[in-house]
């Protein structure tokens, strides 16, 4: 899953990229509004971390122009403004979620899971299709009970199909929600990926969950 992380703060702003991006997601970071709303303009994301008072473009300022527009990407405020009537203020304009400084990382990474369950197909920790099992708060993946061990790019990339299971989802799509702008790879990557997802989740089973759709793109499902 891919977050954006808008903190003019830069310590608190280059320690939250990194646990992120530890837990497992495409991480993109800014220092203020204006940087964030041109990246929200260009970029689909499945969260964002948004502080209140950014330069340039507050956050509340900045929330108010997206949803105007339309955009209903997932936001957590994350402020020292812990006012009730910043709070309140804050889930009017339309955020999804509001967490005050100081705050511990757990919380706020259990925060983003429910974000990001909010706009999925499923609403779950634990993804199911067919015999294979998601775990999200784990990070495991299973099939027919048997633990299968996959590389941290591996496992974003089965997570993101597993929570839009059912749906194709297109080369371009992938790979702008599992690499972030720092990535220099090739232009197959997600073409490469996807062969090693195949490798470790369908070689050994009769039933493959993981299929092509010519001219689009990917699904995982269990074809009828």
């Amino acid at each position: 899953m891919r977050i954006l992380v808008a903190e003019d703060e830069k310590s608190l702003n280059r320690v939250i990229t990194k646990q992120l991006k530890a837990s497992g997601y495409s991480v993109d970071s800014c220092f203020n509004g204006e940087e964030a709303y041109d990246m929200i303009s260009m970029t689909e994301y499945d969260a964002a971390v948004f502080d209140v008072m950014m330069p340039k473009t507050d956050g509340f300022t900045l929330l108010k122009k997206i949803r105007r527009e339309g955009n209903e990407l997932p936001v957590l405020f994350l402020t020292a403004r812990d006012s009730i009537e910043d709070r309140v203020e804050g889930l009017d304009i339309g955020a999804d979620d509001y967490l005050v400084k100081p705050f511990a990382f757990e919380e706020l990474l259990a925060r983003i899971r429910v974000l990001i369950r909010k706009n999925s197909v499923s609403k779950s920790n634990v993804i199911c299709v067919g015999d294979l099992t998601v775990d999200i708060s784990s990070r495991t993946v299973s099939r027919n009970g048997s633990i299968i061990q996959l590389s941290a790019k591996e496992y974003e990339l089965l997570q993101y199909l597993a929570v839009n299971n059912g749906i194709v989802l297109s080369r371009e799509k992938i790979e702008d929600h599992i690499w972030n702008y720092d990535y220099e790879g090739g232009t197959n990557v997600v073409d490469v990926y996807i062969r090693y997802l195949r490798k470790k989740i369908d070689d050994n089973y009769d039933v493959k969950l993981i299929h092509t759709v010519r001219g689009m793109g990917y699904v995982l499902r269990v074809e009828k």
